[in-house]
């Protein structure tokens, strides 16, 4: 049951960005603030490829096309071996986000699309924002946020840990 959910939450997270143009009706917002910088958790989060460095269920992502550029996609593996493939819809290196859809994936969630930005948060921390819509697809509205909820603070809590003081 473990792998399956670690599966999912990995998926959820790489999924955070739908592929249909139109917003999901579901809206779901977590965020951290992080010991460091902006622009020394820029260079863990920013790399649209990295997601297997700072995200505890991914264990690879390949990549093609220039991850800076929207269009890029990506494929991550998640420790159960189940595959996400995501698409980058925007960059901004300048304002520290990204945005990506999901095009496939064994996640709950549909039309799903999600933003990762950091943002200063005084006394040279950072607060780490991500943020998707979706529609669950298969499960409930809760039981898919519930399952989304549990990627982001995966990822995140990995990420406020690099970096504690």
């Amino acid at each position: 049951m473990n792998s399956v959910r670690n599966a999912i939450v990995a998926a959820g997270l790489l999924a955070a960005t739908g592929t249909c143009l139109a917003a999901g009706a579901i809206s779901l917002e977590r965020e951290v603030t992080v010991d460091t910088t902006p622009d020394t958790v820029w260079k863990l989060v920013g790399n649209f490829n990295a997601l297997d460095v700072w995200h505890p269920a991914v264990v690879s992502s390949t990549m093609k096309g220039a991850g800076t550029k929207a269009g890029a996609t990506r494929v991550l593996t998640l420790g159960n071996g189940a595959l996400i493939k995501e698409k980058l819809t925007a960059y901004s290196s300048t304002k520290h986000s990204y945005t990506y859809a999901i095009t496939e994936s064994p996640l709950p969630v549909k039309n799903y699309s999600s933003t990762i930005s950091l943002s200063p948060a005084g006394e040279g921390k950072t607060l780490v924002k991500w943020q998707a819509t979706f529609d669950a697809n298969g499960a409930s509205d809760d039981e898919a946020t519930k399952v989304m909820q549990g990627v982001y603070d995966g990822g995140l809590t990995r990420v406020g840990a690099i970096f504690k003081k």
